[in-house]
């Protein structure tokens, strides 16, 4: 039996819909770690699927790291502008704009290998996959700067 104390750290966990999280416990049996997995296998899944789709909206966000030596501009797309105007996914940009001032990647292709500096355990592309997850349009990162002195 699946508890709502494991939907609710499951949901935490991951930032998806309390469905999602019950599905995910329910076929791993309750094991948090398996459903964590299965939750990463479908947001994969489910951007595989989207990758067609024109990425008509997003938001370029900056970061500027204490000190002021440290700059940073990053673009993240996605379908429309109601997902772009979104707090949370404004959020997961700003994040990825601090990951690129600390690790330093030469383009989008090692970004998204990189391991993510809030959580090692998840690459980038892990955190895009689960934003198209979590919002249903393709998401992707477009251009980055990162500026030093």
């Amino acid at each position: 039996m699946i508890t709502t104390e494991q939907i609710k750290e499951l949901r935490e966990e991951t930032g998806l819909s309390i469905m999602q999280c019950q599905k995910a416990l329910e076929e791993a049996g309750g094991d948090k770690t398996k459903a964590v997995a299965i939750l990463k296998a479908k947001g994969a899944e489910i951007a595989s699927k989207k990758v067609d789709r024109i990425l008509g909206a997003g938001v370029v966000i900056s970061y500027i790291h204490a000190g002021e030596t440290v700059g940073v501009l990053v673009e993240l797309l996605c379908e429309t502008d109601f997902v772009a105007k979104n707090p949370e996914f404004k959020s997961v940009a700003k994040d990825i704009a601090m990951h690129i001032a600390a690790m330093k990647p030469e383009n989008t292709a090692e970004l998204l290998e990189q391991p993510f500096i809030k959580d090692p355990g998840k690459k980038i592309s892990d955190i895009i996959n689960n934003t198209v997850q979590k919002f249903g349009e393709r998401t992707e990162v477009g251009h980055f700067v990162r500026l030093s002195i």
